[in-house]
């Protein structure tokens, strides 16, 4: 299943038909709006369109600006103010102000060249920083400097207001490994979140496609699966086996890695072993404070599917607050 924006994907699938397009991106947002800054939609003349910027008559207002771009060459901000009163019409819940950089493919814009990079990186799961300056003299493709942007998922125009910072992370990837009663409730909750679910179990009566749908489902050793999934800074591990034989070389690849988060289940006594075990490895404490265990916000959290909110709470707590 996939949850990510796939305008930069789709302007490439269209140019490849032969056909011209431009791509409209949320650069500012004041009040409510219900796309974030960064949200995009593709245009390919003949008017067909896919993403979204906001809604309504927002989205017509775009597209007829930017269909005029593809045929001139050429950059531009556009600016909606909404009213309360008019606001649900065009897609702003409660009233407010969304500024929207539209720029062709191509001449005057984003050059073919750049966008196939772009949606090679994204493809490879690479980071990667699309910087567009407003007035369109300047672009370019950058995978460092913008530390704190990356680990928040965070757009944004540049301090001067010229520049436009356009993050293109990695989905993120769910790893759970034990396909058990508590996997079942976290991947659905997750996959309404955005994450890409994948469930690692040997035993397929745990790990099958029929308890698990939309999810994919790995019935290997974890540390082999792990070893062929991989384990990047886009992904959450939450080991929920019981079973030290499954859990501990899950953990010893998830420490290694750059996980943003790694939760294993079980009682303080089950974690203080966890924790001996892991010594002994020769794990450092440092490394091994990375784990969240026992996993879960202390919410009180009764049977599985309030334990499985705990995580999940949890999991997006670590992404987001920094």
């Amino acid at each position: 299943m996939q949850h990510r924006e796939s305008a930069p994907e789709q302007a490439l699938a269209w140019i490849e038909e032969g056909r011209r397009v431009a791509l409209a991106t949320v650069i500012e947002i004041w009040g409510s709006a219900p796309r974030r800054v960064g949200a995009q939609l593709v245009i390919a003349e003949g008017g067909q369109m896919e993403g979204s910027v906001s809604g309504g008559c927002v989205e017509g207002a775009v597209v007829v600006e930017a269909l005029e771009l593809i045929g001139s060459g050429s950059t531009r901000v556009l600016e909606y103010g909404v009213s309360d009163g008019d606001a649900f019409a065009v897609g702003l819940a409660c009233g407010g102000n969304i500024r929207i950089l539209v720029e062709p493919v191509g001449e005057g814009g984003m050059p073919e060249a750049m966008l196939r990079e772009l949606v090679a990186a994204r493809a490879a799961r690479q980071p990667v920083a699309y910087e567009v300056a407003l007035n369109g003299a300047t672009r370019r493709l950058v995978r460092e400097g913008h530390e704190a942007r990356f680990r928040m998922d965070r757009s944004g125009l540049s301090e001067d207001g010229a520049t436009f910072v356009a993050i293109h992370n990695p989905p993120l990837r769910l790893i759970v490994v034990g396909g058990v009663h508590i996997a079942q409730s976290l991947v659905r909750m997750a996959q309404e979140v955005g994450f890409d679910p994948v469930v690692v179990d040997p035993r397929e009566a745990f790990g099958s496609q029929a308890r698990f749908p939309g999810a994919r489902v790995v019935n290997d050793w974890p540390d082999d699966a792990l070893a062929e999934i991989g384990v990047d800074a886009r992904c959450a591990l939450v080991l929920l086996t019981h079973d030290p034989k499954l859990d501990d070389p899950a953990l010893h690849v998830a420490l290694r890695s750059g996980a943003f988060y790694i939760g294993a289940l079980g009682s303080t006594r089950t974690h203080a072993a966890r924790v001996g075990r892991l010594s002994e490895a020769g794990f450092t404490e440092a490394e091994i404070a990375r784990i969240n265990g026992p996993v879960g916000l202390d919410i009180g959290a009764a049977g599985p599917a309030e334990i499985a909110v705990s995580i999940l709470a949890q999991m997006i707590q670590t992404l987001r607050k920094p």
